[in-house]
């Protein structure tokens, strides 16, 4: 009996420590290194930030303005960027894409 229990005891914590941490480990170093990744392109002006997208949008007319305004566009473009560079760069990733 004491064998049964000790080898079911064996197999959960080869588990444990198999497949749970070290996937959390890994995961969680490239969830790290791809937002410093991120920071570092932003910072050095290679992404676009929101507010040169804002920017960009300064020379629509007012007539226009108002249905951008109903559909928040202004905070709409850059989710859709954000999410665009996101997607590119964890296809990148040789482990995940």
């Amino acid at each position: 009996m004491f064998g049964i229990v000790l080898s079911a005891l064996n197999m959960a914590l080869s588990f444990i420590l198999r497949s749970i941490i070290v996937k959390f480990v890994i995961f969680f170093a490239l969830f790290f290194v791809v937002t410093e990744f991120i920071q570092v392109l932003i910072s050095s002006g290679l992404l676009p930030s929101a507010n040169g997208v804002s920017s960009g949008l300064a020379g629509i007319p007012s007539s226009v303005w108002y249905f951008l305004d109903l559909f928040n566009v202004t905070a709409g473009i850059p989710i859709v960027l954000s999410a665009y560079v996101t997607r590119f760069i964890i296809r990148r990733i040789p482990v995940i894409g």
